[in-house]
């Protein structure tokens, strides 16, 4: 048994010492180290290591939550005690309550998804020798002024889950990342771009060069950008980006949107969302994935499933309190940190890739906007009204004619994911398995007629 086991046991056996009718306990153990560099010299090295305890606890339907960063058996009772006595002055919630035993996940072998990088944790010089690699990449691109960032980092995380329902299982979680952000031009005409990998295994890293290199090609393609034109246009949504789109489906089937109703996909259960030979297939036993578990946050099996099959959305993603509020099953798709309640999130997904590639697209669309970078938004969750600031390139005779700013994209999410085009391009390591996706017939807002950009 871990020490985070023992840990969460303690915990469980405060709480019913404390008056508790059930309980689940989570224990959280965390290291992090990051540097950046700046010209050439170090600017920054952080490293952060410590362990955060959380504590839920009932009494009848009443429920509450304390957490604490101090694992001393003082403080435990304490927290315990103090569980207790908020839950008893909260109010009741019918759909509270934990997992019943014969729900719970058997399958607690999470070695088989390799989420933990098996090699030691970094050396902070060997992190200052990537992000200064990957600086002078950015810096060596013709037309790159000065890199704004450069960084690299790793992470680990070891979580243990224990509950009074007879649950307890825990896993080993690691992250490597490199980044670098470059600008090009001076002055008010600068432009900024950036690119960056994140892996489980540092050993998957895209090269420290690669990532400054196409940081700061990106920074240097958007010199001298403008406003487009404003009408109604095709728009593509470079696979960098486009898994926002697919982000605002997944925010629209979520169980807490769908029990508030406040979710334009609320009455389209059985519908067709998505284009006739699209799915949306959420799997979270894919290795060396980061969205990848055997079991939620509530101790339940989680499984593979089409969310939308051949453009049909088949089901919404639950936990048990938005299932049961439902009259529904939970999916298993509960998430919570020590300190908060459980709430339903999505996981690893995969849009049904297209035939076409991205060049493909960009010469079929003739004059639109290639979309590489979104800013702000404004979404309507009743209605699926759509609009977000955009930056990337405009399209001309199926080919990229300049670099483009100072835009606004608009729509209605319901009429989008209809006219999605998906192309092949899509990155099969990412959480988020999204191509680009080409949409026809959006509003561009850009220059009015004489100002830049022309009409």
């Amino acid at each position: 048994m871990t020490d985070r086991a023992r840990l969460t046991e303690r915990m469980l056996e405060t709480a019913r010492r404390a008056g508790a009718d059930a309980a689940d306990a989570m224990a959280v153990s965390g290291t992090s180290l990051s540097i950046d560099v700046r010209q050439g010299h170090l600017e920054q090295a952080e490293r952060s290591e410590g362990t955060e305890i959380g504590l839920r606890v009932f009494v009848g339907r009443q429920v509450s939550v304390v957490s604490s960063s101090d694992t001393t058996e003082a403080t435990i009772a304490e927290i315990a005690a103090r569980a207790v006595a908020m839950a008893r002055a909260a109010p009741a919630d019918e759909s509270a309550g934990l997992a019943d035993p014969a729900e719970l996940a058997h399958d607690l072998d999470t070695g088989r998804l390799f989420l933990a990088d098996p090699a030691p944790e970094p050396e902070p010089a060997r992190l200052a020798e990537a992000a200064l690699e990957a600086e002078a990449a950015a810096m060596a691109v013709a037309g790159v002024t000065q890199v704004q960032s450069a960084g690299a980092g790793y992470g680990a995380r070891q979580v243990h889950l224990a509950a009074t329902n007879g649950f307890s299982a825990g896993y080993r979680r690691t992250d490597s990342a490199i980044s670098c952000s470059a600008i090009a031009g001076a002055g008010t005409r600068m432009v900024r771009d950036h690119d960056h990998d994140s892996r489980i295994f540092a050993a998957d890293l895209e090269s420290p060069a690669s990532i400054g290199r196409t940081a700061g090609e990106r920074a240097a393609e958007r010199e001298g950008a403008r406003r487009p034109p404003t009408g109604r246009f095709p728009v593509l949504f470079d696979e960098r980006i486009a898994s926002g789109l697919i982000g605002h489906l997944l925010a629209a089937i979520n169980g807490t949107a769908i029990a508030r109703g406040a979710s334009f996909l609320r009455g389209h259960l059985g519908r067709q969302i998505l284009p006739p030979g699209l799915s949306l297939h959420e799997d979270p036993h894919r290795p060396r994935v980061a969205g990848s578990r055997l079991f939620d946050a509530e101790g339940l099996p989680t499984r593979p499933r089409d969310l939308v099959r051949d453009g049909v959305l088949t089901g919404w993603v639950l936990d048990l309190g938005t299932a049961r509020r439902l009259g529904l099953q939970s999916t298993g798709n509960a998430a919570r940190g020590p300190g908060s309640q459980p709430s339903p999130t999505s996981g690893n997904v995969t849009l049904t890739p297209g035939q076409a590639t991205r060049a493909d697209l960009i010469r079929d669309m003739g004059t639109g906007l290639l979309v590489t970078g979104m800013i702000g938004a404004t979404i309507n969750p009743n209605t699926g009204d759509y609009s977000r600031g955009a930056t990337g390139f405009w399209i001309e005779g199926g080919q990229i004619a300049w670099p483009v700013h100072e835009a606004t994209v608009a729509g209605n999410l319901l009429e989008m994911f209809a006219r999605m085009v998906p192309a092949n391009d899509a990155r099969p390591h990412l959480s988020r398995v999204v191509p680009s996706i080409l949409i026809d017939g959006l509003t561009i807002a850009g220059a009015s007629a004489g100002a830049d950009g022309g009409a």
